[in-house]
């Protein structure tokens, strides 16, 4: 299973893009406290849509119990990763992986990225960018891994309106 970790997320707009993107992807959302919201904040709903509901997601009250807690393959999102997200290979982890992204206005705490530097990674940018959104992030390095895999247990057809709908 993949799953997205957010570390001390604080803007609620981005995780419930986050949310929505995890149901849309199957991937399980952590939320490791603390927020920078509430999660019955009206942005969270309206960003999330109505998928909130069909998101496997667990908040947790910090990050040790979350590491005591989930084991598998930890990847970092950082813009002090040395290497791109393309450059790990994924497809061939058997264990669950976790990409982790740290909150919007500090990232990642250094004492944690620093245990396990071959794991972090950085999205390649125009040097004059600082970083991205938060919720694009995820959905870029999340699409890579799906890439990988193959896109494991996703549908390529569109099953609402139909596979064929272009051609009626």
């Amino acid at each position: 299973m993949i799953h997205i970790v957010l570390y001390e997320p604080e803007i609620p707009q981005n995780t419930g893009n986050i949310l929505r993107t995890c149901m849309a992807f199957d991937m399980k959302l952590h939320l490791i406290e603390p927020l920078g919201f509430y999660m019955d904040e009206k942005h969270l709903r309206r960003a999330g849509m109505d998928y909130i509901k069909d998101t496997d997601f667990t908040l947790w009250p910090d990050w040790d119990t979350f590491t005591k807690q989930n084991h598998g393959a930890y990847f970092y999102s950082t813009r002090y990763g040395r290497k791109a997200p393309d450059s790990f290979d994924f497809s061939e982890i058997k264990e669950d992986i976790y990409l982790i992204f740290g909150k919007e206005s500090t990232g990642i705490p250094k004492e944690i990225l620093r245990k396990d530097l071959d794991h972090c990674m950085r999205i390649p940018m125009n040097p004059a960018a600082r970083s991205l959104n938060l919720s694009n992030c995820v959905a870029i390095v999340a699409y890579e891994v799906l890439s990988q895999r193959n896109y494991e247990q996703l549908s390529s057809v569109e099953v609402i309106k139909g596979a064929d709908w272009l051609e009626q």
